[in-house]
C-alpha cells in the first residue's frame, strides 16, 4: 500500500490541533460563565458613600414608612457577615471616603467630641468623648486602651440581608455596609444587646427613639428594604414620640 504524503498528515494534524484549541477555549469560557453566574464581578474598588443616608424630618419619615413594602423576612439562614465585604478589623481592605478615611474613622470623628487626632494621620482618632445615644452614658475613648465604644449599623447587616439585601450584588452590599448615615458610635453593651434586632424587638432609651426611628426608616427607604408588620407598628409608635429633631 502506498504511503500517504507527509503534507496530508501534517494538514490533518493542524486541523485537529486548531479544533482542540477552540474546544478548550469554549469550555473554559463556559466554566467561567458558570462560576460567575450568581455574582457579577467588578474589579473597581468600592468607595464608601461620602454623605450617607440623610436623616428626614418627622413628616418625611412618616411618609417614607407608609411607602415601604411590608413583608416577612426571608433567607435568614443563609446570612454571612462576609457577604457585605471586609469588616473593620484594622487589617485593611475597608472602603474609604473621598478624603481617604474609612467609614468607621469618619463616624468616630463625627460622633465623638473633644477629639484628638494623630498628627501623621488625620483620619485616626486618638482620644475623645462620646455622648452615647442608646444608653445615654458619657464615655471616654482612648485608642490605646480597651474601649466601651463600638460602631453600630442601625439597620443591622443581618436584618438588611433578611429584608432584601440577599438579592443584591456584592458591591451593593459593601456600599450598604459603609453607609455612614446608617452608622452610629454607641455604647458597646447596648450595641451587643441590640444585635440584629428590629425596633419591635429592641429599642434605645426613650429620649432617642424618635431619631432612631427616623434613621431606621430613612435607611430602609433609601435601600428599598422591606419591613415586617410588627416592625412597622413599632416604628409608628416611636415616631409618635417625636418632638423637636435632634441634629447629629
Amino acid at each position: 500500500m502506498p504511503k500517504r504524503p507527509r503534507t496530508t498528515a501534517r494538514r490533518r494534524w493542524r486541523r485537529f490541533s486548531s479544533t482542540a484549541v477552540v474546544l478548550i477555549a469554549v469550555g473554559a469560557a463556559a466554566i467561567a460563565l458558570w462560576l460567575n453566574r450568581a455574582e457579577p464581578t467588578d474589579s473597581r474598588p468600592v468607595a464608601a458613600d461620602p454623605t450617607g443616608t440623610r436623616l428626614p424630618d418627622i413628616a418625611g419619615a412618616r411618609a417614607d414608612l407608609e411607602r415601604l413594602t411590608v413583608a416577612w423576612n426571608r433567607n435568614w439562614e443563609s446570612y454571612e457577615r462576609d457577604a457585605f465585604g471586609p469588616g473593620w478589623s484594622g487589617r485593611g481592605g475597608e472602603a474609604a471616603l473621598a478624603d481617604g478615611c474609612t467609614a468607621r474613622e469618619t463616624v468616630m470623628k463625627r460622633d465623638l467630641t473633644e477629639t484628638r487626632l494623630a498628627e501623621s494621620n488625620s483620619c485616626m482618632v486618638l482620644s475623645g468623648t462620646l455622648n452615647d445615644p442608646y444608653a445615654g452614658e458619657r464615655l471616654s475613648y482612648d485608642r490605646f486602651k480597651a474601649s466601651d465604644i463600638e460602631i453600630d449599623h442601625v439597620v443591622a447587616l443581618g436584618d438588611a440581608w433578611r429584608s432584601g439585601a440577599s438579592q443584591w450584588s456584592a458591591q451593593q452590599r459593601q456600599r450598604f455596609a459603609n453607609d455612614i448615615g446608617n452608622l452610629l458610635a454607641v455604647q458597646k453593651q447596648a450595641n451587643q444587646d441590640k444585635g440584629s434586632k428590629t425596633p419591635d424587638q429592641w429599642k434605645p432609651r426613650e429620649a432617642f427613639r424618635c431619631d432612631y426611628a427616623r434613621r431606621w426608616v430613612a435607611v430602609k427607604a433609601r435601600w428599598d428594604l422591606t419591613v415586617q408588620p410588627t416592625e412597622k407598628s413599632a416604628l409608628q409608635d416611636m415616631l409618635a414620640t417625636c418632638g423637636p429633631p435632634v441634629v447629629r
